[in-house]
């Protein structure tokens, strides 16, 4: 199982490279071609990332790419919205590390959680979690705190995934596209009254993934600020690298 910290981090004196060593590139939009994963992927291998998180059939593209680095090889499960019984998000878990998955971001079931159905909460994440943990691989779960806007039960999610002893609850997929008063849809992703929230309720040994709208440095020293131990980014480029520079690009 990868090495994993969730020290508070000093947003003084972090550097560039330290802040992406705490990121993971996401890879995730359905629109992405075979051909541009694995540009993405060659493009990234030069970065010091915790992980990419790759759509889940690609998994064994991302292991073939990145062989030979440091590199976590990250995947979802229940993406986008979380409604899966627990037995499917098991087995696409298990698929996962057979694949060469080293970590995975579940989506927790949001409906259920709206409904403060403990029970099935607390069951979906295990499904999980036991099979995350026999392959010795890192657990995050995804509250997607742009449709669970209950603070009650954002806080019992912190809990339960305290008590179970996940590695990180995260905010969000980034495909959480809530309807807004005006009539639009808007994905808000990270908010910071949420990280703080979610810092505030979990256990020492579970750390906090800010994910959604994340796209420049000052965006990622502001949630290290709140006690963020992991980013989930397309825009891994633009925090290393000021704009305008001649770093690859690596947002779509």
């Amino acid at each position: 199982m990868p090495k994993l910290s969730h020290t508070p981090l000093n947003p003084e004196t972090i550097t560039p490279e330290q802040i992406v060593a705490i990121c993971d590139h996401a890879l995730l939009h359905p629109n992405l071609t075979d051909a541009q994963l694995r540009t993405e992927l060659l493009a990234v291998r030069v970065f010091p990332l915790a992980s990419v998180c790759i759509k889940p059939y690609a998994v064994r593209l991302a292991k073939d790419v990145l062989s030979g680095t440091s590199i976590g090889i990250g995947t979802v499960i229940g993406f986008p919205h979380g409604s899966h019984p627990p037995a499917v998000k098991a087995l696409e878990t298990r698929i996962a590390f057979d694949d060469g998955a080293t970590e995975v971001d579940m989506v927790i079931n949001i409906g259920k959680a709206l409904s403060h159905d403990w029970t099935h909460c607390r069951d979906d994440i295990q499904a999980v979690r036991d099979v995350a943990k026999e392959r010795n691989g890192v657990l995050k779960v995804i509250f997607e705190t742009d449709f669970l806007t209950d603070d009650i039960a954002k806080i019992k999610l912190c809990e339960l995934c305290s008590e179970l002893r996940v590695d990180y609850v995260k905010t969000s997929t980034g495909f959480g596209y809530a309807k807004q008063p005006d009539g639009h849809f808007l994905a808000r992703g990270a908010q910071d009254a949420d990280l703080v929230l979610m810092r505030k309720h979990s256990a020492p040994h579970v750390g906090v993934k800010a994910s959604g709208g994340i796209r420049t440095r000052a965006d990622a020293l502001r949630v290290i600020a709140l006690g963020v131990t992991r980013i989930g980014t397309t825009s891994t480029a633009a925090i290393l690298n000021p704009p305008n520079t001649s770093a690859p690009s690596t947002s779509y």
